[in-house]
């Protein structure tokens, strides 16, 4: 006589409470992006009581981590980052790329850029992340204007995002296979002068046109 199936696969109503709450952040925060999202709206927006969200997440920040799903911490990889000499930090921001890329992560961060790819909602919960937790790090105390700063920052994130999907996801050779010093010495001079070098375009050199070609003058 066959015994009636045990429960073990169903989710709780707290399970199935946490990743409502999740759901409904990712919409939020991809649409209004962090600051433009409170823990009540995302309350509201998954029908559950604000104390529920508390209950499962202790605040906006360990929220919105959550919702992101990153395989790694970012606060953690870039730890003292923002304390460094902004004339001296460049190396410093390749070389934890590489240490995060090369670590055990890296099959989950492989998955997590794919993943986010040809998604408008991942794509823009992204660019908040790397808004927030990556480049206020990395662009931390660099004089200049806020809007300065902010072009400077979109230029490091061409140079570090393109690192990571040329070497790690799309494994273009022979950056793929190259070792982790002649990396540093290719991308850290670049990554440097978007943090601290001229921006100004190179100056163009005049051309006089000749106004009889093949013809000299004296």
């Amino acid at each position: 006589m066959s015994h009636p199936q045990g429960r073990r696969g169903r989710r709780s109503a707290g399970d199935h409470s946490r990743e409502a709450i999740l759901a409904a952040a990712r919409k939020l925060f991809a649409e209004q992006g962090f600051e433009g999202t409170s823990m009540r709206q995302v309350a509201r927006e998954s029908s559950v009581d604000p104390a529920m969200v508390h209950h499962f997440f202790g605040g906006k920040d360990e929220l919105f981590a959550a919702s992101v799903q990153l395989p790694a911490d970012p606060a953690e990889v870039l730890a003292g980052l923002e304390t460094l000499d902004p004339a001296v930090r460049a190396e410093a921001i390749v070389r934890a790329v590489l240490r995060l890329w090369e670590s055990p992560a890296q099959h989950g961060l492989v998955g997590f850029v794919r993943g986010t790819i040809g998604s408008k909602a991942k794509t823009a919960l992204m660019r908040e992340m790397v808004h927030r937790t990556i480049l206020s790090k990395i662009m931390a105390g660099l004089p200049g204007t806020a809007e300065e700063v902010r072009v400077r920052g979109n230029l490091v994130a061409t140079q570090v995002v393109g690192l990571m999907l040329v070497r790690y996801v799309i494994r273009l050779e022979p950056l793929a296979s190259a070792n982790q010093e002649d990396v540093v010495r290719f991308v850290a001079p670049n990554i440097q002068r978007y943090l601290t070098g001229s921006l100004d375009s190179p100056k163009q050199v005049a051309v006089v046109a000749h106004p009889h070609p093949g013809k000299s003058h004296n």
